[in-house]
């Protein structure tokens, strides 16, 4: 017959291991969906972004669209130039003040954005909406004590669900998923991507979830 103590020990177990496989699906959620979107429609989540925020507020300059989409300035152009070099934006100077540089979707830009699929973190949002007060601060408690305990609390985040890094191309987030780059864009610069001796996959582990804030290359 076990002991109190024995009892005590296997009860904890388990609640452990229900946990870890709590974060593991989420983990996985947030994987299959980079995963789609690469696959099927050639966008990150942070370009995925970045054309919504266009959709909504066409032409922004880009200071105004770093301060909606919560990216640093160099990150968000660096994300422009691959959407626009994909014919997706358009940059022009504004007739007003010639200083300011305007960013707009282009045609091609839009029927992308129609067809795909909404971002994971406005699903989240809707159903997290639903619950109340009391529960959305009990489920931000928990993560917050998770994210001190996996000592991760230094670690810089943007609000935005998608494995790979912010910078990354669609090319490198495949990289990054342990998938076979194609197009142009597979020659990304490596520091923008995840490569064979450095990734989750080439390492037996499983996918990486990074988030890269303002001070992302």
């Amino acid at each position: 017959m076990k002991s109190k103590d024995e009892s005590q020990t296997g009860t904890a177990t388990g609640v452990t291991e229900m946990v870890v496989v709590a974060l593991r699906r989420i983990i996985r959620a947030i994987d299959l969906r980079s995963r789609y979107l690469v696959t099927r429609y050639g966008l990150t989540g942070p370009q995925l972004i970045v054309l919504k925020e266009l959709s909504a507020n066409g032409g922004c300059c880009v200071s105004e669209l770093t301060k909606a989409i919560h990216l640093s300035q160099a990150t968000a152009t660096g994300i422009l130039d691959r959407l626009e070099r994909r014919s997706l934006v358009r940059r022009e100077r504004s007739n007003q003040d010639r200083r300011r540089v305007l960013v707009w979707l282009t045609e091609a830009g839009e029927q992308l954005l129609a067809d795909a699929p909404p971002l994971l973190q406005e699903e989240f949002t809707r159903e997290f909406n639903k619950l109340h007060n009391w529960e959305q601060a009990q489920i931000l408690s928990s993560l917050q004590r998770l994210v001190s305990m996996m000592e991760a609390k230094g670690i810089e985040a943007t609000p935005i669900l998608a494995t790979g890094p912010i910078t990354a191309t669609s090319d490198g987030t495949k990289a990054f998923l342990g998938e076979e780059p194609q197009g142009a864009e597979a020659s990304a610069r490596p520091s923008e991507t995840v490569g064979s001796k450095g990734s989750a996959r080439a390492q037996g582990s499983a996918p990486r979830v990074i988030h890269q804030g303002k001070n992302a290359p």
